[in-house]
């Protein structure tokens, strides 16, 4: 059961930093370091540099410091009172539709994994871990929202929600890919008393922001006892909301020896039937039925259409593993190829060993053009019921099988943990 409450919530004074647009940012973890400096660049409030901080010798402690700063100078100032934040977000997704994804920002109550509680969906890398728990014990506070999903068929709490979003929003932001992001308070009782009715009784699926959630897990326990720090910001979408989509990360390939480029090649004509296709079509349009794969390396160059020659095969690579994994496009290629036939181990697919991502097809396509990587294996996008199928059977599916479009932007608010 989800213990979904309003949050007396941190935020910036729009009154003091200017324009929303300047102080907030992408997740940590697409930030490159020349991103870094241009975001700070927009605003010395900009919330990267408590995101991903930069001091000497201790970058957590420089967090804090700015953290604590920006509240005296009354750049961030807390409400008084709790509310239910409404947000929406307006983009064009990968495929060039035009959406609205609806949710609401609370706090949540951190409950171990499991059924009818929380579940995660994919495998996590160490690294971040540590790296956001740090940060946490230094400012004690979330700093950016989980992203969480949540059954709703008669859309309940969004009707508790939308009146709400017929007034002015309380912040609006652009980002860099067009998205709109619009945010509105919400504090009446009655109307967070429905949220809380639509969402008792749901099983959470953690979307986004799995290291985060761990790391929070973490801190509650290390902390101990009750208080603010046993919720977490997250940022709930229902799973039957029509703009929520779920687009592919393409997988990436290097250090393809002769050896290994000759044992792929006969795993390939081996499992998969093999059609060479112009090169606008090489990534798999979405479906059921066997797995599809686009393919290409940067060699010869030439786009390919894998499809899987009989699902019997995926079900002997994965046989330890549910029906609904072995029919996950990620799960089988990372059994029959990644490790079944390039010897990938966790530990490389894990620490980015041989094997990285890219997020759309042109970038696929230009890191082997460039000969940056040796091969491209384009995917389908993974369906937002196979992730609750996969789910549901308590497996968490390989890294990077699901990009969930557009992402939620960093500094809208901030859960304190005191």
């Amino acid at each position: 059961m989800a213990d979904v409450q309003p949050l007396r919530a941190l935020h910036y004074d729009q009154r003091v930093i200017g324009a929303l647009a300047d102080v907030v940012a992408p997740p940590y973890d697409v930030i490159d370091a020349g991103q870094r400096a241009d975001l700070i660049e927009r605003s010395p409030f900009n919330v990267v540099a408590l995101d991903l901080p930069k001091g000497e010798p201790d970058p957590y402690a420089t967090a804090a410091e700015l953290f604590d700063s920006w509240q005296l100078q009354g750049a961030l100032v807390r409400d008084s009172e709790p509310a239910i934040w409404a947000h929406t977000q307006d983009y064009t997704g990968p495929d060039g539709r035009k959406l609205t994804r609806r949710g609401f920002f609370c706090r949540v109550r951190i409950e171990p994994y499991g059924p009818g509680r929380v579940r995660p969906h994919e495998r996590t890398h160490p690294g971040p871990k540590e790296d956001r728990l740090r940060l946490t014990r230094a400012t004690r506070a979330n700093i950016s929202p989980i992203f969480s999903l949540y059954s709703d068929p008669s859309g309940a709490a969004w009707d508790a929600l939308s009146p709400t979003t017929e007034s002015a929003p309380w912040g609006e932001v652009t980002d860099a890919d067009d998205t709109v992001h619009r945010l509105w308070r919400v504090s009446d009782p009655a109307a967070i008393a429905s949220v809380q009715g639509a969402t008792r009784d749901a099983e959470l699926l953690i979307a986004d922001g799995h290291h985060r959630y761990e790391t929070m897990q973490a801190y509650a326990e290390e902390i101990g006892g009750e208080g603010e720090h046993r919720y977490i910001l997250m940022c709930l979408v229902a799973l039957e909301d029509p703009g929520l989509t779920v687009f592919p990360t393409h997988r990436m390939v290097r250090g393809l020896d002769s050896t290994r480029q000759e044992g792929l090649a006969e795993a390939l004509r081996r499992d998969f039937e093999i059609a060479e296709v112009p090169l606008e079509q090489i990534t798999p349009d979405p479906g059921g039925g066997p797995l599809q794969l686009g393919y290409i390396d940067s060699h010869f160059q030439r786009p390919f259409r894998l499809t899987l020659k009989d699902q019997a095969i995926a079900d002997a690579a994965l046989p330890d593993h549910s029906p609904a994994y072995r029919q996950l496009d990620t799960g089988v290629l990372e059994a029959l190829i990644l490790k079944g036939t390039l010897g990938l181990s966790d530990e490389d697919i894990s620490h980015f060993n041989g094997l990285f991502y890219a997020r759309d097809t042109a970038e696929a396509l230009s890191m082997v053009k460039s000969g940056e990587y040796d091969a491209a294996f384009l995917m389908r996008p993974t369906p937002v019921q196979q992730v609750r199928d996969v789910a549901a059977t308590g497996e968490n599916m390989p890294p990077k099988s699901t990009y969930f479009f557009p992402k939620l932007l960093t500094g809208l608010l901030f859960n304190p943990l005191v």
